[in-house]
Parts: structure tokens; C-alpha cells; sequence
């Protein structure tokens, strides 16, 4: 029997198909080992030795591993074909080895497919090679580079910038992008002027023309600053003889875009579907995983021979031979640091049509036939497209001024047709067909348009423009884009709001402090010559433990010099950087960092033991304070210690304060330790909050109701996973926190009854009762669990001991167990004929052991 090694179960069943009875073919679900989490994972003084650690559910797919595997003909490790894939393979040899798990004369093979057809797994099994040391090496180098400056960073981030979780390589680098585009939009000052825009008639078609020209001098788009300059300039068109002085007609083509990377398959995604990165990644993974597309994490451009030749053929049958241009395009990778070692993604078979595969989940349908279209495209000929030019005279007495109208018309669609395109998609006035012109013709003019317009401060990023950013910068990899902008998310240092990314107070606050004391190291230019480096030991052209040397030398001495940092410093320099975003300029023109309080003390960041907040300078004499939010806003909340008061309890009479502390805001009723509170959910901003909804939050949790089947309580609240609904002990999650305040008993007995059914934290089964006793303080019960028998009643479990066999236990042993667990008291009386009802599976032990 031959072992092959693969990452996903999806990926592992379709191979089986393929390979046949001679075959096992097993999932690692993903990477087995990784750097524990904690000091000393990677030290630097051992020649940097690194120490992994295998978790529990990885500990189990390694054993079923270990198990076939000791019985094997060959060992075939069939991992993703990337540096990744290549590092898991490593890390399962690696195990195995340790385990003594291999035959010596077990052959090990790796191979690496592209795509999971049966053509591309059955080549690949004939052309195994070894585990690829300079790409494992690269790997290796990854992990610690990152784990070196997480590890040594974020001490001194929580140090010295109290409320900040941690800093990451790539990551600091993505969220500078995010800040920083904040700051050009914050800074940016709006420019006036006006658009001049004739609408004109010929031959009784109308088209536009815009203002080209002013006494022979070209205008370009801001020319006009004011008002009274367009009317002078509307009166002098009006008053005109309107002349064509000439028309150019110019032939043009329009080429098509290359087939998809990971990066331009992410932002088309984004642009045509709303698709998120992270969604687009696990729909193209399932497509890969059903053998419909080639492997989706790539930079490379190209389509292999055979794919380039299929294309042709699928174009000249849906499209006709016109389509087909003379020669097949070659494409080649603009993204710095791309590696051309996979092809694009595209399909495996470009004669599946999108329409004919109906198996597919709307987001998998319309994600593959961007795809198959994209991919064809990138082979048909070029559009062409007549682009004709035409410059009006409009000439008075007193002033020369020259029209232009632009337009163009789609002699041959080309690649276009495969999108239903009829026109081009360049702007509105490019994409309009003119009137027949000639030189000498006197069109007619219908009106002037004058407008006016301020010029718009640059767009924030999405997340389809920010990884087009990153990737034009050489910074991170196809696998790491919709990982690094999740934990940015995650950590609450940036937000997604209609698709745009926002930076939170915490984020720029990380952001400035970095810029500020570690600007080296969140360089553009420097994180991407990390990834070159990466490239180079991947190449096998140095050793990457050169590399580590290098960073470590310059970065451990670096870190060392900050840690002597007093928080002054810090204040000072994140005051500076930050002072436009924390104290706005006000409209009467006062100074916007006087205290509002005691009107002498000047505001500015201080620092706590939850994060960062804005003081007055006369504390403790004055005590105002306020949230960086509100700061930014301009508003502000004065109260002892800085709490600020949203209102009273109806009921009680106590305040309710809107506090900050180390998780985050949070709403609290009255004083003390015993206070009740209760945590802003996500996507509540602090901003917002009221006394209104501070009252809803702390109603938490709420009774629905009574369960129609048990009788026990339903409640419905908010936990560390969101919000949800519980039942005895089974918790589900509700999709939206609004709901937890509104749900009802019937919307919340099916959710229940779905999370039973599904099983998951909270919701799994509990085990049939191999015995059951009836006892005053309620029915016990002999249960076989996961960690082995035990007793039960109510909510208490007591493990049975290892000699004592689940059917041999007696009332009076159970009552013993319970009662050392805290439960009922031994000497509880049992009801007068207490005896234990047998199932089938205790009378089954009963008769075995009677006939032995």
C-alpha cells in the first residue's frame, strides 16, 4: 500500500478517485507543527533553533498518519506547490522520522500538481522529485523573522503603548498604507474650479465639447478658478460663430488584461462581485479542491502550452475563427518579487462552460466564470476601437477659444465580446460615437453647462486596492494577503465600513509609535527587500540563516536601546505625528488643545494602564478627559476619573457610565467592584453609544422563554463569541447582535435544535445513560464521555474510577462520587425502591458476564 500525504479532505477524496485501491491517501489539514507562542521558540544565540509544537487536533491526524504509514510500501508527500506546501511536507517527514514511524527502506517521493485532474495527479505520481531544501529553507526563514519581531516588538508595544495588542512584519507594514492614506485625507485642502461644457448639434445629433483651449493656450481641468471666468467664458461661446477647424480619426486597439493572479483574481472579485478576499480565497480553494481550477495562490501570469492551445479552440468555437489572434500571447509577470514557478489561475478545462456546471453554489458559478472568461480573454484578439478627434472654433471679437470633442466607436469587440461589452470602457466622453464631422462644418449649439467642482482628497483603500498595493510594493505573498488584512481587523486596528478600510485610534496610534521609533523596520522599501531575500534563499543563492543573522544583529540592538524609552518620549513624538488627527483645527480659530474645563491646561495624550486617552496639563487640579474618538469629533465627556456619564437607571437611580478599559469601552451600572457591566459588541462604536442603548446592553442576558419540550429557560445574551441563545448548556449564535434583543422562543428553539443536530461548542450531544437511578435531589446517571464513564446528576460529573466498570456501579457508589464532587450527601436517602433501569447495552454486559 502506497501512503500519499495531501492537506485538505476535500483534496484527499477526489485524489483517492483518481489513484485507486493501491493507494491511502490522507489529509494533514493543513500545517501539523508551528512555533509555540510563547519566549524561546526561536533563539538566536543556538544558531537559531527553532522548537515546534504540535496541537491537539494535528496530534490526532499525525497519529492516523504514523499508523498507515508504518505499514507502507511508499511514502508520497502530495502537499500544495508552494513554499508552504512544501514546508508541510517537511514538517509530516519531519514527525514521522521522529516517531521512528519509517521503514528504512520506505521509499519517500514528493510531487506536486497544479491542478486535481486525473491527468495532472497521474503525471505528477510519474515525476516525483525530493523535498525542496532552499524552498523549506525559505519557510523556515519566514517564521522566524516573523516570530523574532512579534516576539520581541510587542513587549515593548505593550510597554510603552498600554491597549495595544501586538506588531507583526507585514502587517505594521499594510496598516502604515491604511494610516497613512487617513493622513493625506485629513491634510488635503480642496481646490475650487469649473467644468465649461458646450452641448452642440450636428446633422440632429448632439454631443459635447469641452473647453480646450483660451487664447491659444491649452486648459487643463483646473484652469478655472472662479465663477465669474466660466460665465465670461459661457457669454463668449454663446456669442460665437462655431467653425470645425479638424477632425482626426485614429484607429486603436485595446488589449486584453493577463489571466488571473491570486492578487487580480482577489481585486476583480472585489470590483465585479463584492466578494471579499477572504471569501474569494475559500470559494477558489473549493473550486481547486473539485478539480476545476488550477492551484489559486500564485503570481505567475502564464497558461501552460496545452491551456493556451484549449483556449484557441473553445475561442474559434463559441466566437468564431476572426477571434483568434495569428500568434498565442505571452504574458509576462509587473509584480515585484513574482515567482513564475506555477501557472495563473484559470480552469483545468477551459471547455467547461460556466453554463453547463449546475452543481455549483452562486458564489462558486459566478466566481468560476470570471475565471474561464478572464482566462480566454487574456488569448482572443485585440479590440479595436476608431477614436476620432475634432477641435471647434468659437471665436468672438474679443477672445479665442478652441472645443474639443472626443469619442470613439468599436470597429471589432475582439476579447471584449466575451464580456458582452459594445463599448469601451474608458471615460464617458471617449466612449460616445460624434456625428459625422468635416472641416468647415458650422454645428449648432444648444447650451453652455458651467459648474462648479473642488478637487477630491485620494480614496481610501479597499481591500482589493490595498493588496494591489502591497503587491505592487513587493510586500507579503499571494497566501498572505487575506491573512494579514483579517489580523489587522481582528486586532481592532483597522475597520471595514461599505468596503472601505477606516484605521482606528488604536491602529494610528501603532502606527505613529513604529514611524516614530522603529522606522526602519516599517519601510516600504525594507519589508520588501525581506521578500527579495526570501526569494533569493528560495532560489538556493543564500542561506537563509545569513539572512536571520543580519536582521537579528541590527534588530535586537535596536529594540534594546528602545527599551530605555520614557513614556515622555513616547507622548511627545505621538503628539507631534498625531496632532492633526487628535486636535482638529477649530472653525473660530481658537486653540484646539485649550482645556474645555478649566480653560488654562492644554490637552494632550496621555497614557494609562487601559490605553491611550487626552488629559488637561493641570491635573490633578482638573480632571477633564475624553476618548481619542472624541477628540477627533471635537466632542468630549467630563466626570470623576474620567467616566463619562450617559444617564440614570430608571429603576435604580444609579448612573450609567461609558468606561474604557483594557478589552475595550464598556457600559457599567453604578460604582463599585460588584457594579454590573457589560462590553460594546462589535460594530457598536463608543462615539454612538446613549443611555438608550447602554439600558439594552445591560438587560443582559434576557429570558425568551420557556423551552416547549424541556420547560427549562431560554436566555439570549452576548459572550466572547458574539451573540447568542442558550439552553441547557447548549449555546447557539445569532447572526446579528440587533437580533439578541428581539429574538423569540420559536426563532430560538430552531436555532437550538440546529446547533444539536450540527453538534459544535455547546452543542454536542450528551451520551446515551448506560444506567439511570431515581434519588430525591434528582434522576443519576452512568454516562460514557470522551475522557471516559462518569455519574451524573444535574451539573455535576464525577469520573468514575479506572477499576469500577460502568455497569458494575450501585446507587450507593454513585452517591458517593457525586457527593466528593460537592453534589448530594451520601447519606441522601433513596426513594424506597430505587433500583437502576437497564438498557441494552448494560442487560448485553449482565448476560455476558452471567454466561462466563
Amino acid at each position: 500500500m502506497k501512503v500519499v500525504i495531501v492537506e485538505s479532505p476535500a483534496k484527499a477524496k477526489t485524489i483517492n478517485k483518481y489513484l485507486g485501491k493501491d493507494f491511502e491517501v490522507l489529509a494533514s489539514f493543513g500545517h501539523v507543527r508551528d512555533l509555540p507562542a510563547k519566549d524561546g521558540s526561536v533563539r538566536p544565540d543556538e544558531d537559531f533553533a527553532m522548537s515546534w509544537a504540535v496541537d491537539a487536533a494535528s496530534k490526532k491526524r499525525l497519529a492516523d498518519i504514523t499508523k498507515a504509514v508504518k505499514g507502507a510500501d511508499e511514502l508520497i508527500l502530495a502537499t500544495d506547490p508552494d513554499r508552504e506546501g512544501e514546508a508541510i511536507s517537511w514538517h509530516v517527514l519531519d514527525v514521522l522520522r521522529e516517531k521512528k514511524a519509517l521503514k528504512k527502506d520506505v521509499p519517500v517521493k514528493r510531487v506536486v500538481f497544479n491542478a486535481i485532474t486525473k491527468d495532472a495527479v497521474t503525471q505528477a505520481m510519474k515525476n516525483p522529485r525530493e523535498i525542496d531544501g532552499p524552498l523549506v529553507d525559505a519557510y523556515l526563514a519566514r517564521r522566524a523573522l516573523d516570530y523574532l519581531v512579534g516576539f520581541t516588538l510587542s513587549p515593548i508595544l505593550w510597554r510603552k503603548l498600554p491597549g495595544s495588542r501586538s506588531a507583526g512584519r507585514v502587517q505594521s507594514v499594510a496598516l502604515r498604507l491604511v494610516c497613512e492614506r487617513e493622513e493625506e485625507i485629513e491634510k488635503f485642502k480642496p481646490e475650487e474650479y469649473w467644468s465649461v461644457i458646450s452641448t452642440l448639434n450636428q446633422a440632429g445629433k448632439s454631443f459635447d465639447a469641452r473647453l480646450y483651449a483660451v487664447d491659444g493656450k491649452k486648459v487643463d481641468k483646473l484652469a478655472v478658478k472662479a465663477g465669474e471666468d466660466a460665465e465670461l467664458l459661457k457669454k463668449s461661446i454663446e456669442t460665437s460663430r462655431l467653425a470645425v477647424v479638424s477632425v482626426d480619426k485614429k484607429p486603436t486597439k485595446r488589449n486584453p488584461y493577463a489571466p488571473f493572479t491570486t492578487s487580480t483574481l482577489q481585486q476583480d472579485a472585489s470590483s465585479r462581485l463584492g466578494l471579499s478576499p477572504s471569501r474569494t480565497m475559500q470559494i477558489a480553494q473549493r473550486l481547486y479542491e473539485d478539480g476545476l481550477i488550477t492551484y489559486m495562490r500564485t503570481d505567475a501570469v502564464q497558461m501552460a502550452p496545452e491551456a493556451i492551445e484549449a483556449a484557441r479552440r473553445v475561442i474559434a468555437k463559441e466566437f468564431g475563427a476572426d477571434y483568434v489572434p495569428e500568434k498565442p500571447r505571452l504574458y509576462s509577470s509587473k509584480a515585484k518579487n513574482a515567482q513564475e514557478a506555477h501557472e495563473a489561475v484559470r480552469p483545468t478545462d477551459l471547455g467547461k462552460h460556466p453554463d453547463t456546471l449546475r452543481n455549483l453554489d452562486p458564489d462558486q458559478h459566478k466566481l468560476y466564470q470570471l475565471i474561464w472568461r478572464r482566462s480566454l480573454a487574456s488569448q482572443m484578439r485585440s479590440a479595436e476601437i476608431e477614436r476620432t478627434t475634432a477641435d471647434i472654433d468659437a471665436d468672438t471679437a474679443e477672445r479665442k477659444i478652441m472645443l474639443r470633442a472626443v469619442g470613439s466607436v468599436i470597429t471589432f469587440p475582439g476579447f471584449l465580446g466575451v464580456y458582452g461589452i459594445e463599448k469601451t470602457e474608458e471615460d464617458d466622453e471617449d466612449s460616445r460615437e460624434l456625428p459625422a464631422l468635416a472641416e468647415g462644418d458650422s454645428p449648432k449649439l444648444e447650451k453652455v453647462n458651467i459648474a462648479q467642482h473642488f478637487t477630491q482628497p485620494p480614496a481610501r483603500f479597499t481591500e482589493a486596492s490595498l493588496i494591489k498595493k502591497m503587491e505592487e510594493l513587493g510586500i507579503g505573498r499571494p497566501s498572505t494577503y487575506a491573512a494579514t488584512l483579517g489580523t489587522l481587523k481582528d486586532r481592532d486596528y483597522i475597520r471595514l465600513e461599505k468596503r472601505t478600510l477606516y484605521p482606528e485610534d488604536r491602529g494610528r496610534l501603532v502606527t505613529a509609535f513604529l514611524q516614530s521609533f522603529f522606522s526602519k523596520y516599517v519601510e516600504y522599501g525594507f519589508t520588501a527587500s525581506l521578500e527579495e531575500q526570501l526569494d533569493e534563499i528560495s532560489a538556493g543563492d543564500i542561506d537563509y540563516k545569513d539572512v536571520l543573522r543580519q536582521f537579528w544583529t541590527d534588530f535586537s540592538k535596536h529594540t534594546t536601546e528602545i527599551k530605555d524609552l520614557r513614556v515622555s518620549e513616547v507622548l511627545d513624538a505621538l503628539n507631534d505625528l498625531l496632532g492633526h488627527h487628535i486636535f482638529p483645527a477649530k472653525e473660530d480659530g481658537s486653540d484646539p488643545r485649550l482645556c474645555p474645563t478649566c480653560g488654562e491646561g492644554q490637552l494632550s495624550l496621555k497614557l494609562g494602564k487601559f490605553g491611550a486617552f487626552i488629559g488637561c496639563s493641570n491635573y490633578p487640579d482638573c480632571r477633564h478627559t475624553q476618548q481619542l474618538s472624541e477628540s477627533a469629533t471635537g466632542q468630549s465627556s467630563e466626570s470623576i476619573d474620567g467616566d463619562g456619564v450617559l444617564g440614570t437607571d430608571p429603576e435604580s437611580g444609579e448612573d450609567i457610565f461609558l468606561k474604557t478599559g483594557r478589552f475595550g469601552p464598556y457600559v457599567q451600572l453604578g460604582d463599585g467592584k460588584e457594579a454590573k457591566r457589560s462590553s460594546l459588541p462589535r460594530g457598536w462604536d463608543a462615539g454612538s453609544m446613549d443611555l438608550e442603548k447602554a439600558l439594552k446592553l445591560l438587560s443582559l442576558p434576557r429570558e425568551v422563554g420557556e423551552h416547549p419540550e424541556t420547560g427549562k429557560p431560554i436566555t439570549a445574551g452576548i459572550g466572547r463569541y458574539g451573540p447568542f441563545v442558550l439552553h441547557d448548556g447548549t449555546y447557539a449564535n445569532l447572526p446579528d447582535v440587533e437580533e439578541v434583543f428581539s429574538v423569540g422562543l420559536n426563532r430560538a428553539v430552531s436555532l437550538i435544535a440546529e446547533k444539536k443536530a450540527n453538534g459544535g461548542r455547546g452543542g454536542r450531544a450528551t451520551p446515551a445513560a448506560i444506567a439511570t437511578f431515581e434519588h430525591d435531589d434528582g434522576p443519576i446517571t452512568v454516562r460514557s464521555g470522551r475522557y471516559g464513564p462518569y455519574v451524573n446528576q444535574g451539573k455535576v460529573n464525577a469520573t468514575l474510577p479506572k477499576d469500577l466498570a460502568p455497569e458494575a456501579v450501585t446507587l450507593e457508589k454513585a452517591l458517593e462520587l457525586i457527593a466528593a464532587k460537592g453534589g448530594s450527601s451520601a447519606k441522601g436517602k433513596p426513594k424506597a425502591k430505587a433500583k437502576a433501569k437497564p438498557t441494552a447495552k448494560s442487560k448485553a454486559a449482565a448476560k455476558k458476564k452471567a454466561e462466563a
